[in-house]
């Protein structure tokens, strides 16, 4: 018997801080109007995607003191921009980067209901932690946390947010106007929570909102993340691009759900893809070349050496050669914010191997740059960009994409209009949305679904 197809399960991001957008194209509009968030939503609607998702930066980039401005910079605050969206979509996941670090349980899971209540049940959270002093500065607490600690914290934070989602069974507002009766339980929404990050007890002010907690994301790679999503996340994104990196990251997350009495379809994991389009697959790699010089300009190639050299290297021509001085290896780094500082471990064994790439091919630091940084995931003609993203899915690298376009907010119009119906005719992309909540278009049962089987067996008993 063949294995059933796999429906392909499809988001947008909005980028945010990043140097994938190519924000001076002249195609390219504003990150801060509404008008760009409300064009790219109503898009992701119209091709039927699951959701839109928002990541999130609390602290602008510094590069040698200065904010480093060749990418784009800033972005409003993500719960008010979800909530505008929530009145111009109806169907479409609403999804926010919330960080577990510098936030409060209550705060946050009362933001969360209330979005939920608003869009109608689309709400997620994309829980993360912060790894950086330089970013906690921002705050009264400061940031800097060891890994252990931050994720011990941020377990404990989702748990505690989901003692305030469950304060409220969903019975309890009764609102009968002839009796003058509002609530059925006048105990709705105490809570008590006593543990290592968090001390509070109260009353949790917003009523259970129609997919009882928000769907949760998480975005780790680490032991510790992957462990996390494991145990508590319905969607974990990935960072892997090939197949063979992708079905090795799929297996390893999808084995450890058992030990916590999941299902392997608890839990998606969703890459997050580029995508560069032609009428042929020539025409595409053409496109892809130019997207990609427009991507890394000289300027950006030089901010990016300074990374793994942590020195200025201004004086240097972006197309000559590579810098033939050694990096400096301090802990004070050249670049604040930017968590690929973590990537470069040693530095001078890097510089070493970039030299010798960059010799063998003739490259100059431009070259070397745009050739071992971030490519497009997906390169070629509509029906090319389909069936290979189709090949991923069956083939369990993933079980869907979340696309990040390079202009904003019209790089997923293309997208939508040419690569979406190929997918819709193949059988493996929905052509209508089923239900009405995130949690129906991803397949996700309602958190309240055992309780409430519980609740009844209870009732017959009596």
């Amino acid at each position: 018997m063949s294995k059933p197809l796999k429906q392909i399960h499809l988001a947008a991001h909005f980028p945010g801080v990043n140097n994938t957008t190519v924000w001076s194209d002249p195609a390219a509009g504003s990150h801060i109007e509404f008008s760009s968030f409300a064009h790219f939503a109503r898009t992701a609607e119209r091709a039927k995607f699951d959701f839109l998702f928002l990541a999130e930066g609390l602290r602008l980039r510094e590069q040698g003191g200065k904010i480093y401005d060749l990418d784009v910079v800033g972005r409003p605050d993500t719960f008010t921009v979800l909530a505008a969206l929530a009145a111009v979509t109806d169907r479409l996941g609403l999804t926010g980067t919330i960080n577990s670090t510098f936030n409060e349980p209550y705060e946050v899971a009362r933001q969360f209901a209330s979005l939920d209540h608003l869009s109608g049940g689309r709400a997620a959270w994309n829980v993360v932690t912060s790894w950086d002093a330089f970013t906690g500065e921002n705050f009264r607490r400061g940031g800097f946390l060891p890994q252990e600690e931050r994720y011990s914290r941020a377990k404990e934070f989702l748990a505690t947010a989901h003692e305030l989602f469950d304060s409220w069974h969903g019975d309890e507002i009764l609102a009968d106007q002839a009796t003058g009766t509002f609530l059925r339980d006048a105990r709705a929404g105490a809570f008590t929570h006593q543990g290592q990050h968090f001390d509070i007890e109260g009353r949790f002010n917003v009523p259970r909102s129609p997919q009882g907690r928000p769907v949760i994301f998480q975005a780790g790679d680490s032991d510790e993340g992957r462990e996390f999503a494991a145990a508590d996340a319905d969607a974990i994104f990935s960072r892997y691009a090939t197949l063979k990196e992708g079905q090795a990251f799929y297996t390893d997350v999808k084995s450890r759900l058992a030990k916590y009495g999941r299902r392997p379809e608890d839990l998606l994991i969703l890459p997050a893809a580029t995508f560069v389009l032609g009428d042929t697959d020539e025409e595409a790699a053409e496109l892809a070349h130019e997207v990609r010089r427009q991507q890394v300009s000289g300027a950006t190639a030089i901010k990016h050496l300074e990374f793994v050299w942590n020195r200025d290297l201004s004086a240097y021509d972006p197309e000559g050669p590579l810098p033939d001085v050694d990096p400096v290896v301090a802990e004070e780094h050249i670049s604040r914010g930017r968590a690929q500082v973590r990537m470069y471990r040693d530095p001078v064994a890097i510089a070493r191997e970039w030299r010798e790439l960059a010799e063998a091919n003739k490259w100059s630091i431009r070259d070397l740059v745009i050739n071992t940084g971030n490519r497009q995931t997906f390169i070629g003609s509509p029906a090319t960009v389909a069936r290979t993203i189709n090949e991923f899915v069956q083939a369990d690298a993933s079980d869907g994409f979340i696309l990040v376009p390079h202009i904003t907010p019209g790089g997923l119009d293309p997208f939508a209009d040419r690569v979406v119906p190929l997918l819709q005719e193949q059988g493996v992309f929905r052509a209508y949305y089923e239900g009405t909540t995130l949690r129906d278009h991803l397949g996700l049962a309602h958190p309240d679904t055992g309780r409430r089987a519980a609740a009844g067996a209870e009732r017959a008993a009596s």
